[in-house]
């Protein structure tokens, strides 16, 4: 059921109880966990932070905990299964939900005594009336004699409020629940919604705020969210931030060196340009690349055109943006916006947050999410998941700048593999078309391989692939983006009777267990044999 009262209905009932906090490892959920972290500090409310990266580690979680705890916090996981069916747990296990995937299961919709979903009801959640699922014993009763051709007679068939529902699972599977239209974009950032909470309560600092506005700027950075959606969660916390800005502070306290400061501000649309220089930034942002097509040699032309109407010195493009004139820096945002307009770039320019923390650091939200994302999922190092979980999460606390500028550096790396992988599958064809679906399939042996096969480096390539590939071709009609592959790939393998794995909180990304040999689907649409393999996790499944 959904929550109402996010105040009364779940701080209040687990304030005095001990919790088991399951947490997936994205950085939205990463944001939530550090606000409730905060809220549970404040309140001595005794917890255990579980990491997880998919239903087999939630199962196993589960399992090493359920004696030991009746309430669970899922964030990021378990809105979009029968999660009781899933966990099989004990009648007096309830399970509190803040999840942005979506849809959500309509049987955790209606439990009303296990199920608690963190969820705003204000998004298109596109939930059907319970009356439209299910049915009462005695209404099906009556039913049985008449002879509607809707229901089997066979004895192994489900009665009731159950049959009822397994009739509307078979017709949601292909009409509603998996209506990708409608369901495309995830929900509102669990991050704000654990920040509205301690707003409610009168205990929202500047620390939770700005970790709700990474929250909310990772939507935007991993295309979870449509841009309206982001413009109105902006403009939520551009209220907050205000409110805290006109704080009664004293003065030696707002100038103090460990101070810290949010500010909403229109920046460019340029990754990580402040801690790298100009001239890479541009090369490895995703709207600038494909806007000047840079793996083409007209593309380069193109660059080097851009930077001379801008009259800036290469000298200066080209070294670390904090070593670039003062008189330069001043006014880069208008200048870069004044000839990007002319080089049909009109959206280089987004609304976004930054923080100072003092007079040396400043850092776009955008930026930390790049480097808690590169702390994540770094495989430079042979390290237990839960290890780059732990240093990802401590990236986002102030008191650990080195940790971030870690991450920052791990990031400049993952974009520029991102940006080289591009120009090598635009150049040498291997994005491919079958029916309605793009594909392209990284051999084993290419360069940072090993790099996609973490979900979230393997969504940027992805959406960047995409829109490489809408820029470099004629036909606009591949325009769309699409999350329907996970559906079809587990349909494909079904019918060919193959093991994979659909370990993945999002549906959209699946693991293969087997080779799939001799693929003829009709949602696929391609007889070419599909390959793969277990240790290579979603770098060969994951269609454009």
């Amino acid at each position: 059921m959904f929550v109402t009262d996010i105040r009364k209905e779940f701080y209040d009932v687990v304030v005095n109880q001990r919790v088991a906090l399951f947490v997936s490892p994205d950085i939205d959920a990463l944001c939530a966990c550090k606000v409730l972290q905060a809220l549970f500090h404040c309140d001595q409310v005794q917890y255990t932070l579980v990491p997880v990266a998919g239903w087999q580690d939630l199962g196993t979680a589960f399992m090493e905990h359920k004696e030991q705890y009746q309430y669970f916090v899922l964030i990021n996981c378990g809105a979009n299964v029968d999660l009781l069916e899933t966990l099989q747990p004990e009648e007096d296990s309830v399970f509190f939900i803040c999840d942005t995937h979506r849809p959500v299961d309509v049987v955790n919709v209606y439990n009303d005594t296990q199920i608690k979903l963190l969820i705003k009801q204000d998004d298109d959640l596109g939930v059907p009336s319970y009356d439209d699922i299910f049915r009462d014993d005695e209404e099906d009763e009556e039913g049985d004699g008449d002879d509607s051709g809707n229901e089997s007679d066979g004895s192994a068939e489900p009665s009731g409020k159950r049959r009822r529902y397994d009739e509307y699972v078979c017709v949601c599977r292909r009409e509603i629940l998996f209506d990708y239209e409608q369901y495309e974009f995830h929900g509102t950032s669990a991050a704000l919604v654990m920040f509205e909470l301690a707003w409610v309560m009168s205990k929202d600092t500047k620390d939770m705020l700005w970790w709700s506005v990474i929250g909310v700027t990772d939507q935007w950075v991993h295309d979870k969210i449509p841009h309206m959606k982001y413009v109105t969660d902006i403009a939520t916390l551009q209220r907050h931030v205000s409110r805290h800005n006109h704080r009664n502070e004293d003065e030696e306290n707002s100038l103090s060196i460990d101070c810290m400061r949010i500010t909403f501000e229109y920046d460019l649309r340029l990754v990580l340009y402040q801690h790298w220089s100009l001239y890479e930034s541009i090369c490895n942002s995703c709207y600038t690349s494909c806007s000047f097509k840079l793996w083409s040699i007209n593309g380069q032309k193109k660059l080097q055109e851009f930077l001379a109407d801008m009259g800036l010195p290469l000298k200066q493009v080209r070294q670390k943006f904090n070593s670039m004139d003062m008189s330069i820096k001043e006014n880069l945002r208008e200048v870069i916006e004044e000839s990007a307009n002319k080089f049909s770039m009109k959206d280089i320019r987004v609304q976004t947050f930054a923080v100072n923390f003092g007079f040396k650091n400043r850092f776009l939200a955008s930026d930390v999410v790049h480097a808690a994302a590169a702390l994540l999922e770094n495989v430079e190092k042979d390290e237990m998941p839960t290890d780059n979980f732990i240093k990802a999460l401590d990236c986002l606390s102030r008191s650990n700048l080195e940790r971030l500028h870690l991450g920052i550096d791990l990031a400049k790396k993952k974009l520029k593999a991102i940006q080289q992988t591009v120009a090598s599958c635009i150049c040498t064809n291997l994005i491919l078309s079958q029916g309605p679906f793009l594909y392209c399939h990284l051999l084993e042996g290419t360069p940072d391989v090993k790099l996609f096969s973490k979900p979230l480096a393997l969504t940027l390539l992805c959406k960047y692939l995409l829109k490489a590939f809408i820029c470099s071709t004629r036909n606009k009609r591949f325009c769309f983006i699409r999350s329907f592959f996970g559906r079809a790939f587990e349909k494909a393998a079904e019918s060919t009777s193959s093991r994979t794995l659909h370990d993945h909180f999002d549906t959209s990304g699946k693991s293969l267990q087997h080779s799939i040999m001799g693929c003829d689907h009709t949602h696929i649409s391609t007889r070419q044999p599909v390959e793969g393999r277990a240790d290579q996790s979603f770098c060969n499944v994951c269609l454009l």
